[in-house]
């Protein structure tokens, strides 16, 4: 029999008299405990008794119970319990967010029906508004003895605009990014501002490919431009302006009346800017009325009208194969962006929605050509982003046709002429059932009178515009012009007289007789890119500028030595883009330089009365990159960094004409039209 000691008492005791807070099951054999420690932290139950006989070491009593963090046991008999806690834990869980999921969806549907219900109005009583006489029967004058609207029937409709009638009138020509620039950067309060133009709406130009397609909704784009006119307290006229009467700060105004036939009168101003855009660019081809254009909301309505059309034609049982071919050839005469844009759409509507609602073979008979002048498409941007757009077009079966110029095109083909790898030019042609023209850009009617009615005007193709944007020969600080129907004139060799005026007066010498120094001449390269910001480029190293034209090693430029770097200068620098971005700058430009002039009217004025100069810089355009869609791929150019991807770059070309979107109603628009598309497809209808 084993000795008893006294330590083996105690813990007999102890174990027969367990804490309340301990579990006690029954005793377990030695085997629970082989696997010991386990893995999840153990924390003892109850204290171990030993005995020691012989001395040996035996366990005495193994029957205190290892509970693991979260109440499971070594032995596993706590689980079920632990299994169905947890259990009941995420059912917990689980009714809480849909609970919650369901209320929050209860409240805002809620909330939007009350907030709609307050949205409906019944007729208050009529109250009386005062009119001005002259807003109803206005007077005549001008060149041609028309009416002059110098009010307007919603002068007196609050009291701002009241007091904005004594204000310097601000007349704005044109509805896009230009003139909403503008719109959005002026101060409301320094000006009466109306703005003039046939589209009553701004137009969202960079997504205008994907509205011919169905890829989005057309009023996705469009925003009504009261609706921003009147966060400035304007006056907006759907009319075109015709000519402008520099002399007498007229402006002619026309549109058509279903009663009265023509209205035609004056729009008085103090300031002008001119916004009107450009139309597209025939280059003397012969049979443009055949094809299509891109540039409004009705032309795109046009397209997706007849690219649907087309596909109903090509189902019918009467229709020969020749025909049928025709009618599902699709041409793009134009490689720049929007024709590049618009074959990729198209290609993603073929491709993506054609054989889920037509005929399958339809598919294989449908065929995109794209015919460009130059070596290859998108040739303003990088080389890079040129190849891989090509190389994509190539990998999804367009057509891409390089070197070839559009001679002629008639109802039912294109004829152009190609030149192959040996410089040889064959004239070819294509059928066609939709022909797109997309080939750069014209001057509108407008701009053309504009160029016409004034002798400083030297470029014939836009306005000129000197680096304040004032349009040349106009009255200096009356008249602006921004956006594509404007050029600005960056002649530094011009001024080379200007910029050695006070070294001549110092000197006591002619203009032409001066030498600069290595000083002088970087105070003038200094003045130079402030005058002409685009210089600034090609003035960075004004030393090794300094070393080259030195040609005689004197030591100093001389007037000729000068006049060759300037020109040289001048030939370097390229006119701006025909972009939306550039306008967008453009108008942000004039609009917080007028602010500026409106505060400005009591200064002095400076020697050369160039008030403009005196209170703000002049106008310096920051290139921010190119963007172009590739059929579900996109490309950025951006200053030198090129990107191109799928589907990721894809969604990041979204994203940024998404933030640009004008407002916030468009871009919910935007974004429905999108989801729309990925749920539903794309619209097919012929509306």
């Amino acid at each position: 029999m084993a000795m008893r000691t006294p330590i083996s008492r105690s813990l007999r005791l102890l174990s027969a008299r367990p804490h309340p807070c301990w579990s006690h099951p029954a005793p377990r054999p030695l085997s629970t405990f082989r696997n010991f420690p386990p893995k999840s932290p153990l924390v003892p139950t109850a204290p171990r008794r030993f005995a020691e006989a012989r001395g040996s070491t035996a366990v005495v009593n193994a029957s205190p119970t290892w509970l693991v963090r979260g109440g499971t046991t070594v032995a596993g008999t706590a689980a079920p319990q632990s299994s169905k806690r947890r259990f009941m834990r995420l059912a917990y869980i689980l009714f809480a967010c849909v609970g919650a999921g369901v209320t929050t969806v209860t409240v805002l549907i809620g909330g939007f029906f009350i907030y709609d219900a307050t949205t409906y109005k019944e007729l208050d009583d009529a109250e009386d508004i005062e009119l001005s006489e002259l807003a109803i029967h206005p007077r005549v004058g001008g060149p041609k003895n028309l009416p002059i609207l110098e009010r307007y029937l919603d002068d007196e409709d609050s009291e701002i605009g009241k007091l904005s009638f004594t204000k310097p009138h601000l007349v704005i020509l044109g509805s896009g990014w230009g003139a909403v620039a503008v719109l959005k950067n002026i101060n409301p309060n320094d000006y009466h501002i109306t703005v003039i133009s046939p589209q009553n709406h701004f137009l969202f130009t960079p997504m205008l490919p994907s509205a011919t397609v169905g890829t989005l909704e057309f009023r996705s784009l469009v925003e009504p431009i009261r609706r921003i006119v009147a966060k400035v307290h304007g006056h907006y006229l759907e009319a075109y302006a015709e000519k402008v009467v520099f002399s007498e700060r007229l402006i002619e105004v026309c549109q058509s009346h279903p009663s009265v036939g023509e209205l035609r009168f004056y729009v008085p101003y103090d300031k002008l800017v001119v916004a009107v855009g450009s139309q597209s660019n025939t280059h003397g081809v012969t049979g443009l009325e055949h094809c299509n254009f891109l540039k409004t909301i009705e032309d795109a309505r046009k397209i997706r009208r007849k690219v649907v059309r087309n596909l109903e034609l090509a189902c019918l049982p009467g229709t020969t194969e020749a025909e049928r071919n025709r009618l599902l050839s699709f041409v793009v005469c134009g490689g720049g962006p929007t024709g590049v844009e618009f074959a990729a759409e198209l290609y993603d509507l073929l491709n993506e929605d054609l054989t889920m609602v037509y005929p399958k073979v339809l598919r294989n008979l449908v065929s995109v050509h794209v015919v460009q002048s130059q070596g290859h498409i998108l040739n303003t941007y990088d080389e890079k982003i040129s190849t891989y757009a090509q190389e994509r077009f190539k990998k999804d079966s367009i057509d891409v046709l390089t070197n070839a110029r559009v001679s002629e095109v008639l109802q039912d083909r294109v004829i152009f002429t190609q030149k192959d790898e040996e410089g040889v030019t064959h004239t070819k042609e294509l059928p066609y059932g939709l022909c797109l023209w997309s080939t750069g850009v014209a001057q509108c009617e407008v701009t053309k009178d504009i160029v016409a009615s004034l002798d400083a005007q030297k470029n014939r193709r836009a306005i000129e515009t000197d680096t304040h944007l004032r349009v040349i020969g106009a009255p200096l600080g009356e008249v602006y012009a921004i956006g594509d129907c404007s050029t600005v004139r960056t002649n530094v060799t011009e001024h080379i007289v200007e910029f050695l005026r006070s070294y001549a007066i110092k000197s006591n010498k002619p203009a032409e007789e001066c030498s600069l120094t290595f000083q002088q001449w970087r105070d003038i390269a200094t003045n130079i890119k402030r005058r002409f910001p685009q210089a600034g480029e090609h003035l960075k190293r004004v030393d090794y500028l300094f070393t080259e034209y030195d040609t005689n090693k004197s030591g100093t430029l001389d007037f000729d030595e000068l006049t060759r770097l300037l020109q040289d200068i001048d030939r370097k620098m390229t006119s701006l883009p025909a972009t939306a971005q550039r306008a967008h700058q453009q108008g942000q430009y004039i609009g917080r330089k007028l602010t500026n002039l409106a505060r400005a009217e009591t200064l002095a004025m400076t020697d050369s009365g160039d008030i403009d100069d005196l209170v703000y810089r002049p106008f310096e355009y920051h290139h921010l990159g190119n963007l172009a869609y590739v059929g579900n791929a996109a490309v950025f150019d951006l200053n030198g960094y090129s990107f191109v991807g799928g589907l990721v770059a894809m969604y990041l070309w979204r994203s940024v004409y998404f933030a640009q979107s004008v407002s916030f109603r468009t871009r919910a628009l935007l974004f429905m039209d999108w989801l729309t598309r990925g749920l539903f497809g794309r619209d097919m209808t012929q509306i």
